[in-house]
């Protein structure tokens, strides 16, 4: 990674370790985000660690997923939220001020810093060249608290772009075609480098789509160089003092180099059901279509919306069609109504949703049952749009509003129609009075009925039996682990969030759990490849804690559930695709010295009892990283390191 953008940042914030792909690695945090579906329980553990205020240079909490406010729970977490930020120094943004993401960008972000979101697609900021990561909540409670951010140093795929993109073609093409070549698994520890003449074409906004869907390939971030683009989009937000030229050496050694000819590129969309199914848009053009939903964190911008605004004018889009559209922020919204864009998409006939996660979490726009929806969005997981057999494809601005205006997916080039060019505007409206400025250390802190303690795990027993309680394959989601859309409001309470675990996939996984709990057994989930892609939601490893799950066993972990298994005193083990076919659900699994494999660094000895024979399986964990796992997660890890100080 020599001469790399990734090794300079990173070399500047380093804290432990040594700059050696692969190696474990500690960095420096300068600012963080929380959102409200798993900012309520990051700062419950924030007020557990007995830290008066924050230490980062600039914490936000954001109000952007439960924005509904469906019953009492999500008003009283967003009140614990607006008071806990008061109190320990943290900015707080007001639902309706818009997506995390988007506003961090527009409004806080800066070329060089380091950025710990606790949502996955945090990795948006780096298109104005932050180290931006996703982790889970009790992660960015640590970076809050003062704590540096434990990773594996990753090996860096540079991105060489050249070209530049032809009319009806835009950035989410750009991250489709990147996914068509990596897929959605075998990245993690890895960091997507865009270099290359091509990137002076592309917009801080085009880029920030680039490196906010460069979650779906597993990597740790994207990065673009901070240039005169970088300054352009900076001095329009009127933040130029922030702005420091970033760039890779010309001769800096990358560990694969990916080509990409901007101007080859064309309209291309991603099939059901994962972001990497991805084809031309003519592969599939002509399927009738009952859905669009344009906006999320990927694609809301002014760039974009002015650009479906442009399309738009003087047409409406087919009587076939529920179409929708959520701009990405406040900021956004007021200026395409300045315009007068946002009249020529109602026109049109779209409903406008307020600046939030909505559709793209499953809350609220689930479309019809069995039916076709056409979204801007990052990922299209089986379910996830709150219909289980919906079919939800991927795809640009351009294309989605070519296919709502058909009733069909359509190649947006056949709109007979000259494209529209968006003008990048001198100046944004900055209205910054939906930020809640942190004025007292004294607040009060209002808890609802509905936000209880974080769980308490124990220590790693010295020896344990667990049951096989389930087994699944290949790709599973955060989403399929813990479902989202409407039950997000109890995440502050872990107790009824369990019950929810697994839901969608065995409905029974929780109640099993307990019977087990009752005979003095923990539990295992044996997973297949790329087990835990998808959010950064740590109640995916919380809530099966809480149940009383001790490992998951699986060919391959993603990168940010490895690390919340870990936060909460599970063990990440890797099997063989022979062990992996071999186990069945309700095998029990006798681990006769696990304390003593981590200790002295041995696979850990496993007997299944039920089949009567034994195996080993591997693990990847740092001397620290062992630590937490045998003091039973990051929170019991932190307390006795207290205590020995």
């Amino acid at each position: 990674m020599r001469g790399t953008l990734v090794e300079k940042i990173l070399n500047k914030h380093l804290v432990e370790g040594e700059l050696t792909p692969g190696s474990p690695i500690a960095i420096r945090i300068d600012q963080t985000l929380t959102q409200d579906a798993t900012g309520t329980m990051a700062f419950l553990q924030f007020e557990a660690m007995n830290i008066p205020r924050v230490k980062t240079e600039l914490s936000v909490s954001y109000i952007d997923h439960n924005t509904l406010q469906m019953g009492f729970e999500n008003a009283d977490d967003h009140r614990y939220l607006e008071s806990v930020a008061d109190r320990f120094g943290v900015i707080y943004s007001k639902a309706g001020n818009g997506i995390c993401h988007q506003v961090h960008l527009e409004r806080f972000g800066v070329p060089g810093k380091t950025l710990l979101g606790s949502d996955s697609h945090t990795p948006t900021n780096g298109g104005i060249g932050m180290f931006a990561m996703g982790a889970g909540g009790l992660d960015v409670a640590s970076a809050m608290a003062g704590e540096p951010f434990y990773l594996t140093c990753p090996r860096v795929i540079g991105v060489h772009l050249t070209g530049k993109l032809p009319d009806w073609v835009s950035a989410k093409d750009v991250i489709l075609k990147v996914l068509s070549i990596l897929s959605s698994r075998g990245n993690v520890g890895c960091v997507l480098e865009y270099f290359g003449e091509g990137v002076k074409n592309l917009t801080v906004p085009d880029r920030a789509t680039i490196t906010n869907m460069g979650a779906e390939t597993g990597v740790t971030t994207s990065l673009f160089p901070s240039d005169e683009e970088t300054r352009r989009f900076l001095k329009a937000q009127k933040r130029e003092d922030v702005f420091s030229e970033l760039k890779a050496d010309k001769d800096a050694e990358y560990d694969r180099v990916i080509e990409i000819d901007l101007s080859a590129l064309e309209p291309l969309i991603a099939k059901p059901h994962n972001p990497d199914k991805v084809v031309p848009v003519r592969e599939v053009e002509g399927i009738p279509v009952a859905q669009v939903c344009i906006g999320s964190c990927t694609n809301s911008s002014y760039r974009d919306l002015m650009t479906v605004a442009n399309i738009l004018k003087g047409k409406t889009v087919s009587k076939k069609i529920s179409f929708v559209v959520a701009p990405g922020s406040r900021q956004v919204l007021q200026m395409i109504t300045k315009e007068s864009a946002l009249t020529d998409i109602i026109n049109a006939g779209a409903r406008i949703m307020e600046p939030a996660c909505g559709f793209c979490i499953g809350m609220g726009q689930a479309p019809p049952t069995g039916s076709v929806s056409i979204r801007t969005i990052n990922r299209n997981f089986e379910g996830r749009s709150g219909t289980k057999d919906a079919q939800v494809y991927l795809a640009s601005p351009e294309t989605a509003i070519a296919s709502a205006l058909k009733g069909k997916i359509t190649d947006p080039r056949d709109l007979n129609m000259k494209y529209p060019r968006i003008n990048y505007p001198d100046s944004f409206i900055i209205d910054d009075s939906m930020f809640i400025m942190p004025e007292n250390p004294d607040r009060k802190i209002e808890r609802g009925p509905n936000i209880g303690p974080p769980p308490k795990n124990i220590p790693l027993p010295d020896e344990f039996r667990t049951v096989v309680n389930i087994k699944v394959g290949d790709k599973i989601t955060t989403d399929h682990i813990m479902p989202a859309g409407p039950l997000l409001k109890y995440r502050s309470n872990i107790d009824v969030y369990s019950r929810y675990v697994f839901h969608y996939v065995d409905e029974e996984f929780s109640d099993r759990c307990k019977e087990y709990k009752k005979d003095g057994k923990f539990c295992t989930i044996v997973g297949g490849d790329s087990y835990g892609q998808g959010s950064s939601r740590e109640h995916a490893a919380m809530c099966p804690m809480h149940l009383g799950v001790k490992a998951v066993m699986a060919l391959t972990i993603e990168r940010i559930h490895r690390g919340n298994l870990i936060n909460f005193g599970i063990l990440p083990l890797y099997i063989t695709r022979d062990d992996y076919e071999r186990l069945n659900q309700g095998d029990i699994l006798h681990f006769p010295e696990p304390r003593d494999n981590l200790e002295n660094n041995k696979d850990i000895r496993i007997i299944n009892d039920t089949q009567g024979y034994e195996f080993t399986c591997r693990y990847d964990l740092s001397d620290r990283e062992k630590e937490i796992v045998l003091f039973g997660g990051l929170l019991n890890y932190i307390s006795e390191k207290k205590k020995e100080k």
